[in-house]
């Protein structure tokens, strides 16, 4: 650490959607001057993901809060009580002059210790219904960034701006015709990808190797699938062989590639993966996690399906009959899937870290 330089602390984690817009301003500040620290959970993805970007990472062992009162919420109560003194021996020591949050409860402590000793924060939520802790530290943010407009709605606070979410750079550098060539598929296949988030999704991921049986033999047609790590070698077990126009694959470091590259996306509807189709100029069908907190994926996956963007699919729909009815129905319809591609296009939001960034530059200024 430089003692010339102010810091700044960024905090989010638990799942990617909270990880990756925290990741996306923190590279967007490294050429600024200013000391970084990430704040997480050193036995969650954020860990994993900062090591492999080289940011400075300091830990708090925090957990999710329960949904039950009982013995595990009093537990809880305790775990964050020390996960919050650690984070305060964090303030203590690196004194910084503002906290830029993403949610998730890794961040709660964090968020927690900025309250108490006055540390100036800003927040953004990634969901069309905000997370429980960006609704529980609204009131005293000093700035609030939403991925929807309609988030705002739901946080009492007088300074909120829509942004979108923080995304990487390379979806504005790179086009098809190279995202296809770095991956070796043909300028004429119809590729398909299938994604069901950092954690993966087995209602998707079952249904699709039965697409992959179906379609294995038709040309000019490719199918790319992340299934999750833990998910991967059971996929793998169920299927006799990969077929020469399938790729799959445990996890991408950079959904960027496959994204750009690709014609129709099947995924979940977390609000990073939605802000990454958009940005993708991709259609999508989109299955939402039905135990997601608060019903949020729903919500999101509703936004993307009114404005034309996304086909919507419950996850007991999620059916191989299902995907190959809509799929083959798209692949005779080019004018709805341009149609829907040219909704995703008009609602990406390319320049949300730009924003984002130079908001929180605000924020340190005053």
């Amino acid at each position: 650490m430089k003692k010339d330089k102010k810091t700044i602390f960024i905090t989010g984690g638990g799942t990617g959607g909270h990880i990756y817009p925290a990741v996306a301003i923190y590279n967007s500040l490294k050429n600024e001057d200013f000391n970084l620290y990430y704040i997480g959970n050193k036995k969650k993805l954020e860990f994993d993901i900062c090591k492999k970007e080289g940011f400075n990472f300091l830990s708090t062992n925090v957990s999710a809060m329960p949904r039950k009162i009982g013995l595990s919420f009093i537990l809880w109560l305790f775990n964050t009580f020390f996960a919050s003194l650690k984070a305060l021996i964090y303030f203590i020591k690196y004194k910084p002059c503002v906290v830029f949050a993403t949610g998730g409860y890794v961040s709660a402590p964090t968020l927690i210790c900025a309250n108490v000793l006055k540390v100036p924060y800003m927040l953004h939520d990634c969901d069309a219904y905000p997370g429980i802790v960006s609704r529980a530290f609204a009131r005293n943010a000093t700035k609030i960034s939403t991925a929807f407009e309609s988030a705002k709605l739901h946080l009492k606070n007088n300074n909120i701006e829509f942004n979108g979410n923080p995304i990487r750079e390379s979806f504005s550098k790179k086009t098809k015709i190279d995202a296809r060539f770095e991956m070796n598929i043909s300028q004429n296949d119809f590729v398909l990808l299938v994604m069901g988030g950092s954690q993966g999704a087995k209602s998707i991921n079952e249904a699709t190797l039965k697409l992959i049986n179906e379609y294995k033999d038709k040309k000019d047609f490719r199918i790319i699938l992340q299934t999750g790590a833990k998910n991967y070698q059971e996929c793998i077990d169920k299927i006799e062989s990969i077929p020469p126009n399938t790729i799959i694959k445990p996890y991408f470091d950079d959904m960027t590639l496959p994204l750009i590259a690709c014609d129709l996306v099947i995924s979940r509807a977390g609000s990073l993966s939605i802000s990454e189709i958009c940005a993708s100029n991709s259609p999508s069908i989109l299955v939402p996690y039905p135990f997601a907190a608060k019903d949020h994926q729903r919500l999101n996956a509703r936004k993307l399906e009114e404005i034309g963007a996304s086909i919507y699919l419950e996850d007991s729909d999620c059916t191989f009959e299902n995907l190959k009815c809509i799929i083959d129905d798209l692949l005779l319809n080019s004018e709805k899937l341009n149609a829907m591609k040219k909704c995703a296009q008009e609602n990406a939001r390319l320049n949300a870290t730009l924003n984002i960034k130079n908001q929180l530059l605000e924020v340190i200024k005053k």
